[in-house]
């Protein structure tokens, strides 16, 4: 994606009030007017949605901004995901990416957003049901009516990767995948290759190394990790990957690397979030955090991060990755 200003994104998923049913209220727009204005703020210009956040209402609140703010649209970049089906009534959440699925959900996308195009269109999720063949052709009818302007995925592999790509006549854009301070697979496993540990990360070794030799961009979901290394405690998740013992942020890895990650931030005068997103920006792969809080102050907090990542050290990236691994590096 060819955006010059800032490298974070700002995650539209806690647009739209929330993932009840209910109707999109007055208050839930005002909300995102708040949102996208803090984000502007401070330099971001691509905004990531999905066409199930918020059962479609954090799109639908986003094109209300944009209906509001028209002249908005040719400054920024847009883009949305599909390909994944929440559970209703009589029918189990799966996955649907056939031709069919794809068209109807984005011109659905289009109209909750209120514009004639997306910059960028991500498949969410792998589904086994669907040819690669199939895929490319949905995405070629929405390029050439103007309606999508690059291919996206979203938690693929390298491989994967490579299977779309060969049906494709255009490059694909950008790889969405969780990847935080917590969340770490996607460097443990760079590391852990000819090791015993490396049984235990599920992350498929070259994924990265096929983005960047590809130039897909890497774009990191959950990027803040919730929180839990900026002020906010937060239970570990199921699957976590912590040393055995670790909590929330009272103790434990975790708590260990909230402490370094507030002395890095008091010793270098900015934000704990602006050193959890630096830490990702130092790496080398270009990633791109994609910032999923909707609360501006916290938006407002990651202003310092690509400036930040700049100027960490080795050693500081090392140490804050040490701390929340909660054991020595093999």
């Amino acid at each position: 994606m060819d955006d010059a200003g800032s490298r974070l994104i700002f995650g539209c998923m806690g647009l739209g009030g929330g993932w009840g049913r209910g109707p999109l209220e007055a208050a839930d727009v005002a909300a995102a007017h708040t949102a996208v204005d803090a984000a502007l703020d401070i330099g971001i210009s691509v905004f990531d949605h999905a066409d199930i956040y918020a059962y479609g209402k954090a799109e639908a609140a986003f094109g209300r901004v944009l209906a509001d703010r028209p002249e908005l649209r040719e400054t920024i970049q847009l883009q949305t995901k599909c390909g994944i089906r929440l559970p209703a009534p009589g029918l189990a959440g799966h996955y649907d990416s056939s031709r069919e699925a794809i068209v109807g959900s984005t011109e659905e996308s289009l109209r909750r957003l209120h514009t004639d195009y997306v910059d960028t269109l991500l498949i969410h999720r792998p589904d086994p049901l669907a040819p690669a063949e199939e895929i490319a052709e949905a995405f070629t009818r929405l390029r050439l009516a103007g309606k999508v302007r690059r291919l996206g995925v979203s938690n693929m592999s390298g491989e994967q990767m490579r299977w779309l790509q060969a049906a494709l006549d255009e490059p694909l854009a950008a790889n969405q995948l969780e990847m935080s301070l917590y969340r770490r697979d996607w460097l443990e496993s760079s590391v852990l290759v000819n090791h015993p540990e490396g049984s235990a990360v599920g992350f498929p070794h070259g994924t990265l190394e096929y983005c960047a030799a590809h130039r897909v961009e890497l774009q990191a979901w959950g990027s803040l990790a919730r929180g839990r290394y900026s002020g906010r405690p937060v239970e570990p998740a199921a699957g976590a990957q912590d040393a055995p013992g670790a909590g929330t942020a009272a103790g434990g890895p975790d708590g260990a690397t909230a402490a370094l990650v507030a002395e890095l931030a008091r010793d270098k005068g900015c934000t704990q979030e602006a050193v959890v997103l630096g830490w990702l920006l130092r790496h080398p792969a270009t990633i791109r955090p994609v910032v999923g809080t909707s609360n501006p102050d916290r938006i407002k907090a990651c202003a310092q991060a690509e400036e930040i990542g700049a100027a960490m050290t080795r050693q500081e990236w090392y140490a804050l990755w040490v701390a929340a691994r909660g054991r020595p590096l093999p």
